[in-house]
C-alpha cells in the first residue's frame, strides 16, 4: 500500500511539473518590457490598450506579427527599429503558443506586474 500511494504522489508531482512547463511564461520579456514604462519595447499597458483583448492580439500573433501589422510599432519610430529583435523574439518565444502568449501579457497588464 505505501508503494502504491508512493508511486501515486510522484505521478501527481510529475504531472504538475509537466503542466506548469506548458504555461507561458512572462519573464524572458522582462528584457524588453516593463509593465507600466517604455523600454526597449512598448509598455505592456499601451500594448494591451491597443490591441484591447487578447484574442485581438494573439490573432495578429498568429498572422505572422508582421511589423506594419503592429498597433505601436508600425506607428511609431523608435520601435519600428526594435522591430527585427522583437520578430526574432517571437520566433523564439511566442511562435506556436500565440493565445497563452497573448492571454499572459493580459494577465500581467491587469495584475499589474510580470
Amino acid at each position: 500500500m505505501k508503494k502504491s500511494f508512493k508511486l501515486l504522489v510522484v505521478a501527481a508531482g510529475l504531472m504538475a511539473v509537466s503542466a506548469s512547463a506548458s504555461a507561458f511564461s512572462t519573464a524572458p520579456c522582462k528584457a524588453c518590457h516593463a509593465i507600466d514604462r517604455d523600454v526597449v519595447g512598448p509598455a505592456w499597458k499601451r500594448i494591451a490598450e491597443k490591441y484591447g483583448s487578447a484574442e485581438a492580439l494573439a490573432k495578429d500573433f498568429k498572422s505572422g506579427f508582421k511589423v506594419e501589422d503592429r498597433k505601436i510599432a508600425s506607428t511609431e519610430p523608435k520601435f519600428k527599429k526594435q522591430a527585427a529583435l522583437m520578430t526574432g523574439q517571437f520566433n523564439h518565444l511566442i511562435k506556436g503558443h500565440e493565445d497563452e502568449a497573448a492571454k499572459a501579457l493580459f494577465a500581467a497588464v491587469k495584475a499589474g506586474k510580470m
